[in-house]
């Protein structure tokens, strides 16, 4: 057999159970990477360094999501608010909570709050928030009832063929501009009727594309 195989052969076993442990790590930690609750898991609620409720600063005190969330209608981000948004109100409100300690030291330190993502777009897929709520899509339609949220989850699949779904039939989600950040509106469709939705999509040149190269860019 040494006179058919050359000695290196020996060494084959070996570099063959080492080249299924590294696929299988790559492939172990793809498979993690891209299925952790930050991408796919409807429920994901991870617990905040600050207690933020939504359902009492956007449910019970009527606050805009713009006020915290300023760059959701000019970027592709919706943007996390700096402490300072946050101190404008508890610099008067409650400031001396246990609670809002993180808060205040990020305020006097410029250190940001290391708040957990809940909804992360994927490397692969690019969303701009601000092309989506300037034609009347609402913030409730992506990550549901905020408003009524003690702690804000993980609402809504955010799968491929979740965008799909509106982007194949825009007129069925989109809000009237005036109610994109009134969580509790009801949609053009439900409120007046498909076809004057059709007819504002057609107005607003509403064109989602369908296209891979739309969204993988």
């Amino acid at each position: 057999m040494s006179k058919i195989f050359p000695k290196s052969a020996n060494a084959l076993p070996l570099q063959i159970v080492i080249f299924l442990f590294v696929l299988g790590s790559v492939a172990t930690a793809a498979v993690t990477y891209y299925s952790t609750p930050k991408y796919l898991r409807v429920g994901y609620q991870p617990v905040q360094p600050v207690p933020f409720d939504h359902s009492l600063h956007a449910g019970n005190l009527g606050l805009d999501c713009r006020y915290c969330h300023t760059s959701v209608e000019k970027s592709g981000t919706s943007s996390v608010p700096p402490a300072q948004t946050c101190m404008n109100c508890h610099s008067i409100i409650k400031p001396t909570s246990p609670l809002l300690e993180p808060v205040r030291k990020s305020f006097e330190t410029g250190e940001p709050i290391p708040w957990v993502k809940i909804h992360q777009t994927p490397d692969y897929v690019f969303f701009n928030h601000s092309v989506h709520v300037n034609r009347g899509v609402s913030c409730v339609e992506c990550h549901g009832k905020v408003n009524e949220m003690q702690v804000v989850w993980h609402d809504k699949s955010h799968s491929m063929g979740f965008c799909l779904d509106c982007h194949r039939q825009p007129e069925k989600f989109i809000r009237r501009p005036e109610n994109v950040f009134d969580l509790n509106s009801k949609t053009v469709a439900d409120a007046e009727g498909l076809e004057k939705a059709h007819a504002l999509i057609t107005d607003w040149k509403v064109k989602p594309p369908q296209s891979c190269s739309g969204c993988h860019r």
